[in-house]
C-alpha cells in the first residue's frame, strides 16, 4: 500500500491546484478586463485540452512508464501556469488552458489505471474510496484557498506550480514496477449513442452545467462586488454538496430504473438553479441552494455513465470510458462559452435558465424513455466521481 498511497497523496496536491487554478483563472477574468464572449472561449480552453488528452494519453504511457509520464503531464501543466503568471494576454491564456487541460487528464488517467494495476481486487474498492474522498477534500481546500489569498499578480500562479512540482517530487521518489498496459479496442463514437443515446446526452449536458457553473459563476460574483471569502465559500458549499449526494444517490441509482434517477437528478438540478435564480440572494439562502445545486449537478455525470455501461457489452468497457470523457468534453467545451455570452448579455440568471433549460430537457427525455421502455437492464455499479464531470475516468486498461 505504501506506492498506492504515495500516488494518492500526490494527486490530491494535483486536485488541491486544479481546484484553486479554475477559480483563480474566472476571478481573474473580472480584473483583466478580456470581453466576456472571450472569456467563455479561455475557459472552454480547459475542456479542449482535456478532451484531447483523454484520447491521446494513453499511448504516450503506454510508450514511456506511468512514473515517467506522471512527470510530464504535470511538468506541462506547470509551464503553462508559469506562463500565464507574466503573460496575461487573451490568446496565452487561451493556449496555456487548452496545456492545462491536457496535462491534467493525463495526470488522472495515469493515476487511475496506475491504482487499477497495483491494488489488489479485495482492496479494490477500498483503494479508490480512499482516492475519491482525497480528491473531493482537495478540491474543496482548493476553494478555501481562494478566500485567504490575493489573486493579483503572479503569486497564486506561483502557489499552483509548487503544488505541481511536489506531486512530481512524491511520484518520482516512489518506487513502482510499471503496471502492464493491454491495448483498449476501439469503439466508434456512433455506435455509443445507438446504444446509449440517454447516457451520451447526460454526459453532455452534466460537462456543460458543471463547466458553465465553475467558470461563470466566481467570475459573476467578483463582478458584483462579492468579497473573495464569500466567493471561496460559496464554492466550498458546491463542492461538498457533490460529495455529500454522491453515495447515497449512488445506492439508489443501484437498485432502481437509473433512467428515471437521472430524470430526477435533471429536474432537482433545473428546480434548484431557478431556485437561485428568482430567491432573495442572502448568504445562508445562497449557501443552502448551492449545496443542492452542486450535489445534482455532481451526480448527473457518475448516473449517466453508469447508464451508458448498463447498455453495453462488459468487455467495452475501457473504450466505453474515452468516449463518454468525449461526450462529457463536448459539453465542458460548449458550456463556459455559452454561458459567459448569455452572462454579457442577461447577467447571471440568464445563465442559470439556460442550464436549467438543459436539465429539463434531460429529465423530461430520461423520464419518457423510462416509462415507454421496461427493457431488463444490466446491473453496472454507480462509481463516485469528482464535482467536475470530466475531472477523471479511465481511458487505458490495465492487467488486473
Amino acid at each position: 500500500m505504501g506506492q498506492i498511497g504515495a500516488i494518492i497523496l500526490a494527486t490530491s496536491f494535483i486536485q488541491l491546484a486544479n481546484g484553486f487554478f479554475t477559480t483563480l483563472v474566472s476571478l481573474r477574468f473580472g480584473l483583466e478586463a478580456f470581453d466576456p464572449a472571450f472569456e467563455g472561449l479561455v475557459m472552454s480552453s480547459y475542456f479542449v485540452g482535456f478532451t484531447i488528452g483523454a484520447v491521446a494519453c494513453g499511448p504516450l504511457i503506454q510508450r514511456i512508464g506511468h512514473i515517467r509520464s506522471y512527470a510530464a503531464f504535470a511538468g506541462i501543466t506547470i509551464a503553462a501556469a508559469a506562463i500565464m503568471a507574466v503573460n496575461t494576454t487573451l490568446w496565452t491564456w487561451g493556449i496555456s488552458r487548452v496545456a492545462v487541460g491536457f496535462g491534467c487528464v493525463g495526470v488522472f488517467v495515469t493515476t487511475e489505471s496506475w491504482l487499477n494495476s497495483k491494488a489488489s481486487p479485495e482492496l479494490r474498492g477500498r483503494t479508490f474510496a480512499s482516492y475519491m474522498i482525497g480528491t473531493f477534500l482537495a478540491l474543496a481546500l482548493g476553494q478555501m484557498l481562494i478566500g485567504t489569498m490575493p489573486i493579483e499578480g503572479s503569486a497564486p500562479f506561483n502557489v499552483i506550480v509548487v503544488l505541481f512540482a511536489v506531486a512530481i517530487v512524491i511520484v518520482s521518489s516512489t518506487y513502482a514496477d510499471p503496471p502492464a498496459i493491454v491495448p483498449e479496442r476501439h469503439l466508434p463514437f456512433l455506435d455509443l449513442m445507438r446504444a446509449a443515446p440517454l447516457g451520451v446526452a447526460g454526459c453532455v449536458v452534466a460537462g456543460m452545467v458543471s463547466s458553465t457553473f465553475y467558470a461563470v459563476g466566481p467570475a459573476w460574483m467578483l463582478l458584483n462586488g462579492i468579497s473573495q471569502p464569500t466567493i471561496s465559500l460559496v464554492m466550498l458549499a458546491a463542492v461538498l454538496g457533490g460529495l455529500g449526494f454522491q453515495v447515497p444517490i449512488g445506492r439508489f441509482s443501484d437498485r432502481h430504473d437509473r433512467r428515471l434517477v437521472l430524470g430526477a437528478i435533471a429536474l432537482g438540478f433545473t428546480v434548484a438553479a431557478i431556485a437561485l435564480a428568482v430567491l432573495p440572494h442572502t448568504l445562508g439562502t445562497v449557501l443552502s441552494i448551492a449545496v443542492v445545486l452542486g450535489g445534482f449537478m455532481s451526480t448527473l455525470y457518475p448516473v449517466s455513465v453508469a447508464h451508458t455501461m448498463d447498455n453495453m457489452a462488459g468487455e467495452r468497457l475501457v473504450a466505453i470510458s474515452s468516449r463518454v470523457i468525449l461526450a462529457s468534453g463536448i459539453g465542458s467545451i460548449i458550456g463556459p462559452f455559452t454561458g459567459s455570452w448569455i452572462m454579457g448579455r442577461h447577467e447571471i440568471n440568464g445563465v442559470l435558465y439556460c442550464m436549467a433549460g438543459a436539465t429539463a430537457v434531460l429529465g423530461i427525455l430520461a423520464g419518457t424513455l423510462a416509462v415507454r421502455s421496461k427493457a431488463a437492464r444490466q446491473d453496472r455499479p454507480f462509481q463516485v466521481m469528482t464535482p467536475q464531470a470530466v475531472q477523471i475516468a479511465l481511458a487505458i486498461e490495465v492487467d488486473r
